[in-house]
């Protein structure tokens, strides 16, 4: 008895802080699907404000889009080559390169921001190009693409797999792409949906090195709001839950694919 009411007083405790985080997303979310927030569901729904976000905001989702790809196109390839030379260096560097990897993350954005512009914000046409947000962006998120290729390959065996494909008479290269890559993968689709998460909903960075002719969708959200009608800013809150959500369900999926590759 004492045990199931011990485990209905977790339950409740659970529901009520899910309920809590839950209850504003969903209010938000129906805030841009209703006719007049104010008034509620009784002004009926309608998805113009959507519609509204889109016509002045769609160049800020597809350079959110576009700039979520490139990053992840640039830490993959930048990430699983320096997460197997950290894994083969035996120096004792390796390990200050490894904790130093965290600094992005650790450091705020803010100033990670400031540090781009003072380093390169002299050269205008990189300046106001997206690809000085790309900049930032990968220096955020590459750590979040190391570190779970780099936790797959220690538990791989990758030494005895590769000492067993070079005893055949493969090469460096050709051991790289067949045996250490396919053997991280799990570790790779972990790292690239969270680099692409992160790359999409990132504002600290962006906000600082963007331009009016660069916004991304979390400057473009903050803008709506500032700005805007609430149901605007509510509905472009509810295209980027669209886009989000499904990356979030995919990680914890990628998630429970590499434990069970562990």
């Amino acid at each position: 008895m004492t045990t199931r009411i011990r485990f209905l007083l977790q339950l409740g405790f659970t529901l009520l802080v899910c309920l809590f985080m839950i209850v504003p997303v969903v209010m938000s979310a129906l805030a841009g699907l209703t006719e007049n927030y104010f008034v509620g569901l009784k002004s009926g729904l309608t998805l113009r404000w959507v519609n509204d976000v889109w016509q002045l905001y769609a160049d800020t989702i597809w350079l959110s889009i576009r700039l979520a790809l490139a990053c992840l196109t640039v830490t993959v390839l930048l990430g699983v080559p320096a997460a197997y030379g950290l894994l083969r260096s035996r120096r004792r560097w390796a390990n200050a390169i490894e904790e130093a990897l965290l600094l992005p993350v650790a450091v705020p954005g803010l100033a990670t921001a400031l540090a781009l512009l003072l380093a390169y914000g002299h050269y205008r046409e990189f300046r106001d190009s997206w690809l000085f947000i790309l900049v930032g962006h990968v220096l955020f998120t590459l750590p979040f693409m190391i570190r779970p290729v780099l936790s797959v390959m220690r538990t791989a065996r990758l030494p005895q797999l590769e000492e067993a494909a070079a005893s055949l008479g493969a090469g460096f290269w050709r051991r790289f792409l067949t045996v250490v890559v396919p053997n991280c993968m799990s570790g790779i689709l972990a790292g690239a949906l969270m680099v692409v998460t992160l790359s999409i909903g990132e504002f600290n960075i962006t906000w600082m090195l963007h331009t009016p002719l660069t916004k991304t969708l979390p400057v473009g959200l903050a803008d709506s709001y500032a700005s805007m009608r609430l149901e605007i800013g509510s509905a472009y809150t509810l295209i980027f839950l669209v886009m989000i959500v499904p990356l979030l369900v995919a990680i914890q999926w990628a998630g429970r694919l590499t434990v069970q590759h562990h």
